[in-house]
């Protein structure tokens, strides 16, 4: 049987309190009793039951981790980050799969179900609503990937998804198209919206410069793909801007099926640099979103939040920037 916080007392010599106090955070305890305790804990194999903690202490340290899309290859990138970065703080993550869903309170119900210290929302297709339903529940939240707001009601860490689209447009003009597109990912979704907000006002800038968009109807290969078979058919343009690699792989893979050369025939450019993208067989010029500094700043914050909840929301944005790869030709000056 497992050793218990009564074998422990009894092998240290003290009280079962003293054993409490030992492995709860923030106790109070002598270093020589934490020694005494430690050292019988470790020769009986004992661990505390965390549940058990939890209603002494009344926080449970599980951190909701909200995310509504498993289909895009970037998100276990993005699970491997939170996971063991939230592990590092002492903290539990709880893994939430909310693809299609879009009515918050389902997720705010079970969040308060499991009695969670504070809930990470990443996503960059939910509406800032989504977010802040957790926050007038009562609980700590913060939108990763989120939409940005000079004034935020919740806090929101990620990118300038205008200012990414306005990027793209920049580095097709710069290889002298005329001739160009968006293609987004689901027309409702927040970064969709700014990243074609950011590329058309760049473009409209430049009167020689034909522009149009589309959506395929989620981030995945799949629905980039289709969209960018159905595109064909009607005559492509000469070079695309696709919200998000994942769709900009699809219609790579679409563009080679129909006999186009890419660069050459057509040019690609993506946005976040998931690992894929740098593979031989794929070589996208994308742009890249810091993944990392955006999940620690995530979790840095979260950890603020925890010990104080009432921290006045804030939105951190991070830069992002071009990697040349091979699917755009070099610029033409």
């Amino acid at each position: 049987m497992a050793a218990t916080l009564k074998d422990v007392a009894e092998r240290a010599g003290v009280s079962r309190s003293a054993v409490s106090r030992t492995f709860t955070d923030g106790a109070s305890v002598s270093p020589k009793m934490r020694r005494k305790v430690e050292k019988a804990a470790l020769e009986l194999g004992y661990s505390p039951n965390a549940l058990a903690s939890s209603l002494t202490t009344g926080r449970t340290k599980l951190i909701g981790l909200v995310v509504s899309n498993f289909h895009n290859p970037l998100f276990l990138e993005v699970f491997d980050r939170f996971t063991s970065g939230l592990q590092a703080r002492g903290l539990r993550p709880l893994l939430v799969n909310l693809s299609d869903e879009t009515d918050p309170q389902t997720s705010v119900q079970m969040m308060r179900q499991y009695s969670v210290d504070g809930v990470v929302v990443a996503s960059s297709t939910l509406p800032p609503d989504f977010a802040k339903a957790f926050r007038d529940a009562g609980i700590p939240v913060v939108h990763s990937f989120g939409r940005f707001s000079s004034a935020p009601q919740v806090h929101i860490v990620g990118i300038d998804n205008v200012e990414c689209g306005r990027m793209a447009a920049l580095e097709l003009l710069d290889r002298g198209y005329t001739k160009v597109a968006f293609l987004g990912g689901p027309e409702k979704a927040t970064s969709t919206q700014d990243r074609l907000q950011g590329f058309g006002a760049e473009m409209a800038k430049h009167r020689r410069v034909t522009v149009t968009h589309s959506f395929a109807e989620a981030y995945t290969f799949d629905a980039g793909r289709r969209e960018m078979l159905r595109l064909l058919e009607q005559g492509p343009a000469q070079a695309y801007f696709c919200g998000d690699d994942v769709v900009a792989v699809g219609a790579l893979s679409a563009a080679r099926e129909s006999g186009l050369d890419v660069p050459g025939d057509l040019g690609l450019i993506g946005l976040n640099d998931m690992e894929m993208s740098g593979w031989q067989n794929i070589n996208l010029t994308t742009i890249r979103q810091p993944i990392r500094q955006i999940i620690e700043s995530t979790v840095e914050l979260m950890g603020a939040m925890l010990d104080d909840p009432n921290r006045y929301p804030e939105a951190r944005l991070f830069p992002c920037r071009v990697i040349e790869r091979g699917t755009l030709p070099p610029r033409s000056y």
